[in-house]
């Protein structure tokens, strides 16, 4: 356990860019979410119409489902829960505690509000910036039931789970079921978004980068857990490649370094490990350690062919 706590606190860097990302979506999904307040009797017709022909309005889900962070909410339903949102809403991702309580406050008093998916999708962020797994797995699952292309949080999901795992947790291998779902799903829905309306296209890069770097980590490590080094080498190669973090996650170094031992390629557990080495943090001793291990493992056995 204290080793997975250090994995929590060296993967930090990685949660501060993903917060910034999401912090810059919200605030357009506000402005926009004023907007539509003035067009309310209209989507309200809207919705009539959809009734009447057999289809039901889903007024929870954003305006633009094909996004990769926070919508446009639909209309507010009240004068009163529009104000809520918008308070949570302006509360800074630096007061993480302040603006915890504004959405588990909105959470309790509006359960079937239209603004359950920014509100969740935040939460999610909110929730592991802090550590608190298990929150944040039940508002995330929660999240991708209501909006299943939230690429974000379904990578988030797929990375978290595989690395709070425990071997003798009472569902140890539905929480690697998940995880693997999870990461798959964010890999094959990324690529195919749109960019939202009003995104930099440097930003739209960062943010699928980013988002595809948690889901093959996440993957690769489920991969792991499970035995099939093999597999889960290409992930990592892949996570630690397209990840646009100026700071190196030391996490998924160690992984691959040691996939590397368990398949004897022993000259990329090196480099995997002098990477990791490189971050300061509860890693960087451990791995100077696997260095020399990985060395004199080259000098003595044969190493596999790439």
């Amino acid at each position: 356990m204290e080793t997975m706590r250090k994995y929590w606190k060296e993967a930090g860097a990685l949660t501060g860019v993903l917060l910034l990302t999401c912090a810059v979506a919200a605030g357009q999904g506000s402005q926009s979410g004023t907007q539509s307040g003035q067009q309310g009797q209209q989507s309200q017709q809207g919705q009539q119409g959809q009734a009447q022909q057999g289809q039901p309005a889903q007024p929870q889900q954003p305006a633009d489902k094909n996004t990769l962070s926070l919508d446009t909410p639909a209309p507010p339903v009240n004068p009163e829960e529009d104000a809520a949102y918008k308070a949570f809403d302006a509360v800074p991702m630096t007061d993480a505690d302040k603006k915890i309580k504004a959405g588990e406050d909105f959470l309790a008093k509006y359960p079937t509000s239209r603004y359950l998916p920014p509100v969740y999708s935040m939460m999610v962020k909110l929730y592991l910036g802090t550590n608190q797994v298990e929150k944040m797995q039940d508002v995330g699952e929660k999240e991708v039931a209501l909006t299943p292309n939230d690429v974000q949080t379904l990578a988030i999901l797929g990375q978290t789970l595989p690395r709070a795992w425990r071997s003798n947790m009472p569902n140890a291998q539905q929480q690697l079921d998940k995880a693997e779902k999870y990461s798959k799903s964010a890999i094959e829905l990324t690529p195919t978004l749109p960019k939202p309306d009003g995104m930099a296209d440097a930003q739209f890069t960062l943010a699928k980068n980013q988002t595809l770097a948690m889901a093959h980590s996440g993957l690769g490590l489920v991969y792991f857990r499970r035995g099939k080094y093999d597999d889960c080498i290409p992930e990592f190669e892949e996570a630690t490649k397209i990840d646009p973090s100026p700071e190196i996650d030391p996490v998924n170094y160690y992984l691959l370094g040691m996939a590397d031992v368990k398949t004897s390629h022993f000259d990329g557990a090196v480099a995997a490990f002098t990477k990791c080495s490189s971050v300061p943090g509860g890693l960087q001793d451990t791995c100077k350690g696997k260095i020399d291990e990985a060395k004199k493992l080259g000098a003595t056995q044969l190493s596999a062919p790439k």
